[in-house]
């Protein structure tokens, strides 16, 4: 079948979340990825399965490669996040092993990286040397706060991120006085997410104008595109919105509502007066929904606190499924709140293979999230799992760039190619 990204190549040298994810993006869609790592900087996303033995823990990656390599197999978040790419090491910050790479971008489409800005520069493989031996190469960039502007050195993880992007200003309750952040990396998420489409945009552009370019990503920037609203808010109004937990300035009720269970939860959400009434009909009309306090929205949104009271006394008898499916039929938005255990079995998610079965070969099978746009003519395909290190060496050095085998063995063994 053919895919998306059939033909092209890509030289990913991303590591931990962001710049692994922005990659297998497009080897999903049928690109080439080719994973750079080296023994003295392997990504630190395989350092999962190491540190979970102590004695492991506090060794270097080298020691860790040299000691116990099996470990650096066993994390699959790294196999998720590599999925589908090739997998070689080279010591690139030495002059034989940039110049392997430069060989390997000469027949390659685009080069991806989440280093700090200047990282590749120092090598000689910055974007304006790549570009002098291969003009219309495609050079993706993704860092914390861009590569130009006084912040561009600033090093940060997720949680920097969405602190300096604004996102932990309207995450929480009302009443808590301490900002909590969301829990997941949604920086690294968001960014990977638009670093993908850049490439395709660069690719069809290159395409048409045989011209490459670099895309210069930051993390930061592009979790800031999460807070349209709340920047609208502040440029329109001049009013800085504050944390407000399940509560929504259009909708009520608006929320989650306890169901019978344990730790069992509906999401409820109502913004016209036509929900309004199809809730009402779905509770068998209790006296309360024609109040004249409820009667429009304005009544609902200033009285919440009783309106959720009273919603929670109906859902309490029933569980999160059965809530939804009554709802449901009235035209009423709802849906159970479901936890990993839950969406795992859900037999929707698996119809629409959300999820898929990957086999590894050092720690077997294991899930993955699959590829969540359905395109029905070239719909991608996840290749297999994360690459082990340095698994195609041979084949990316001796068979597409044409190192003879003597030369091979020698760079191996004096660790460039290693």
């Amino acid at each position: 079948m053919l895919h998306p990204l059939d033909g092209y190549r890509v030289v990913d040298f991303g590591s931990a979340w962001a710049g692994p994810q922005m990659a297998h993006i497009i080897s999903d869609m049928g690109a080439e990825v080719i994973k750079v790592e080296s023994r003295t900087r392997i990504d630190y996303g395989r350092m999962g399965g190491a540190a979970s033995s102590k004695d492991l823990l506090v060794k270097s990656p080298e020691a860790i490669a040299a000691a116990a390599p099996e470990r650096l197999e066993l994390n699959p978040v790294f196999h998720l996040l590599n999925r589908g790419k090739r997998g070689i090491t080279v010591d690139f910050t030495r002059p034989e092993g940039s110049d392997l790479i430069r060989e390997l971008v000469l027949r390659s489409d685009v080069v991806t990286d989440n280093f700090t800005p200047g990282v590749l520069d120092k090598y000689g493989l910055g974007y304006q040397s790549l570009a002098a031996i291969k003009p219309d190469i495609i050079v993706v960039s993704l860092c914390f706060a861009g590569h130009t502007g006084p912040l561009k050195g600033t090093r940060g993880y997720a949680p920097i991120i969405t602190a300096l992007a604004g996102l932990d200003s309207v995450v929480g309750y009302p009443d808590e006085t301490i900002p909590c952040g969301p829990r997941f990396a949604y920086g690294d998420h968001v960014a990977a997410t638009y670093g993908a489409l850049a490439i395709l945009v660069a690719l069809v552009h290159r395409n048409r104008t045989g011209e490459g370019q670099y895309i210069d990503i930051s993390e930061w920037e592009a979790t800031t595109s999460l807070l349209g609203e709340p920047l609208m808010e502040y440029v329109m109004n001049r009013r800085i919105p504050a944390p407000a937990g399940n509560r929504d300035s259009q909708m009520a009720p608006h929320g989650y509502y306890p169901c019978r269970g344990v730790d069992q939860w509906v999401s409820i959400a109502v913004k016209t007066d036509e929900e309004w009434l199809g809730l009402s009909r779905a509770m068998e009309n209790p006296h309360w929904t024609s109040a004249r306090r409820f009667s429009d929205r304005y009544g609902r949104l200033s009285n919440q606190d009783e309106l959720d009271r009273l919603v929670a006394e109906w859902t309490v008898n029933y569980t999160s499924r059965e809530v939804t499916v009554i709802l449901q039929s009235h035209g009423v938005a709802a849906a159970p709140f479901l936890n990993a255990r839950d969406q795992h079995g859900d037999p929707h998610f698996r119809e629409r293979e959300i999820y898929v079965e990957v086999e590894h070969p050092r720690s077997g099978k294991e899930t993955f999230y699959g590829i969540p746009w359905k395109l029905s003519e070239t719909p991608g395909k996840i290749r297999g799992s994360g690459p082990m290190l340095g698994q195609d060496n041979e084949y990316i050095f001796k068979t597409l760039l044409g190192l003879p085998e003597g030369e091979f063995n020698r760079l191996a063994n004096e660790k460039i190619i290693y």
